[in-house]
C-alpha cells in the first residue's frame, strides 16, 4: 500500500522535497501558510490542505519542514495542531533545522500519543533539492528509520543514521555551524584578496586547486552571490538562527566557541542590514562593503 503523505511547509527546501515525492509515486497533501505554494504540488497530482489538520488526519506519514523551533511547537503541539489530528501509528518526520530540545520536546509528546517520531534535518543547498542530491541526518529507532527510508530517498541521495531520536538534529547543529563559520571566514578571504587586487577567477582557481577548497566558497559562492544572484535560498537570518542554536549548545555544555563566536557577531551584525532576507552567500557583499571595495564577480 502507498504511503500517504501530509507536508506541512512549502519553503525554500519543503517544496522542492515535496514534489520530489509526489514525482516518485507517493501521494502528498501539502500545506503551507501560504496556499499557492501548493500549486506545483497540485499541478502534479497531489492535493492541497486547508489546515494543518485536514493535511494531518488522514497521513500515514507527516513531514514537517519549518524555520524554526517556534514554528515546529506550534504547527505539531498547537491545541489544533498536527499531533492532535494524526491517528495512533502514524509517523511524524520532522525535518527542520531545531534546537536539540525542541526536537527531544516533540519526540516525546508523539511517544504519548502512540505516534512514531523521525528527525530528519536536511543536509546541502535548495539548488540540491531541486535535483534530488539532498542529504539526511537521521535520528530514528530501526523500525521508524525502515518506514521512513523509502521516502527520504525519493527526496534525495545521501542518508546518515546519527543514532536514536533526536541525534539527526544534534548532528544538523554541528554540521551548520562549521559551514557556516566556513561560509563567513570564505567571505573575508575573497574581500581581502579583491583588496589585494586579486582577479576573482585565479582566487578560485587556486584555493580550488589546494586544501583551501571548500563548499562555501566552491559551490555556494561561485553559483550564487558570485553571479550576482542573492535571491534566498538560506537567508542570512536564518543562518544567524542556526548559530544562535549552536552557541547555545555550547553554552548550556560550559564550552567555548571563540572562533565560532567571532562569526556569530558578524551574522548579527549583517542581519540588522537590508542583507537579512538575501541569501547567506551575500556574506561576501557585507564583507566587501566593510573593506570598501565592490563585490567580485564572475
Amino acid at each position: 500500500m502507498t504511503t500517504k503523505i501530509g507536508f506541512i511547509g512549502l519553503g525554500a527546501m519543503g517544496l522542492p522535497l515535496a514534489r520530489n515525492l509526489q514525482r516518485k509515486g507517493f501521494p502528498v497533501c501539502a500545506y503551507d501558510i501560504a496556499p499557492d505554494r501548493a500549486d506545483a504540488i497540485v499541478a502534479l497530482g497531489g492535493s492541497r490542505a486547508g489546515s494543518i489538520a485536514e493535511a494531518a488526519e488522514r497521513a500515514d506519514v507527516v513531514i514537517t519542514c519549518l524555520p524554526a523551533t517556534p514554528h515546529v511547537e506550534a504547527v505539531v503541539l498547537g491545541p489544533d495542531g498536527a499531533l492532535a489530528h494524526m491517528a495512533a501509528g502514524a509517523l511524524l518526520l520532522e525535518m527542520s533545522t531545531i534546537d536539540a530540545r525542541g526536537t527531544d520536546k516533540v519526540a516525546a509528546a508523539c511517544a504519548a500519543r502512540d505516534v512514531a517520531f523521525v528527525d530528519s534535518p536536511i543536509g546541502r543547498l535548495v539548488l540540491h533539492a531541486e535535483r534530488g542530491e539532498s542529504l539526511f541526518m537521521v535520528g530514528a529507532t530501526d523500525a521508524d528509520f525502515a518506514r521512513v527510508e523509502p521516502l527520504l530517498q525519493a527526496m534525495g541521495k545521501d542518508i546518515h543514521r546519527c543514532g536514536g531520536r533526536g541525534m539527526g538534529s544534534r548532528m544538523k547543529l554541528v554540521n551548520n555551524f562549521l559551514l557556516l563559520t566556513v561560509a563567513q571566514v570564505s567571505a573575508e578571504a575573497v574581500a581581502l584578496g579583491t583588496k589585494l587586487g586579486l582577479d576573482i577567477g585565479t582566487i578560485l582557481q587556486v584555493t580550488g586547486a589546494t586544501t583551501a577548497q571548500n563548499g562555501q566558497l566552491h559551490t555556494l559562492m561561485v553559483n550564487k552571490v558570485l553571479k550576482d544572484d542573492t535571491a534566498p535560498g538560506f537567508t542570512i537570518d536564518l543562518a544567524h538562527k542556526d548559530m544562535t542554536l549552536a552557541m547555545t549548545a555550547a553554552g548550556e555544555l560550559r564550552m567555548g566557541l571563540p572562533v565560532g563566536s567571532a562569526a556569530y557577531a558578524v551574522y548579527g551584525a549583517a542581519r540588522a542590514t537590508d542583507l537579512a532576507g538575501r541569501d547567506y552567500s551575500a556574506l561576501l557583499d557585507f564583507a566587501c562593503a566593510n573593506a570598501g571595495i565592490e563585490p567580485p564577480r564572475t
